[in-house]
């Protein structure tokens, strides 16, 4: 059964986008951000998701249980820039039915 997700996602000019994720399809916040061009092409995902560049990191605003963040994510965000308390790297965090409303806000470009 595919379901879709519905996701705010603050672009690095403070514009929100309401948008909808498809849950069936393996995908990341990083990958979705991609699909809908809210970051200028070659300044998110540079690494390919392989949490090696932190140019998908992203600021959580909402509430939700997200899965917990591994050793070489916490690493990578030890060295980026512009880190808060609710960072995280998008390529790390897939699409799940439990990210319906999930609002993020993506970090200034390093």
């Amino acid at each position: 059964m595919e379901q879709d997700v519905n996701i705010k996602i603050i672009d690095r000019e403070g514009v929100a986008h309401d948008i909808v994720a498809p849950t069936d399809m393996a995908m990341n916040l990083m990958e979705v951000v991609r699909s809908y061009e809210l970051a200028p092409e070659g300044t998110i995902g540079v690494c390919g998701g392989m949490a090696m560049c932190a140019s998908c990191q992203c600021y959580i605003l909402s509430d939700h249980e997200l899965p917990e963040m591994q050793d070489d994510e916490d690493a990578m965000l030890a060295e980026a820039f512009y880190v808060k308390e609710n960072s995280r790297l998008g390529c790390q965090i897939a699409i799940t039915p439990e990210l319906e409303g999930l609002e993020i806000e993506l970090a200034p470009e390093s």
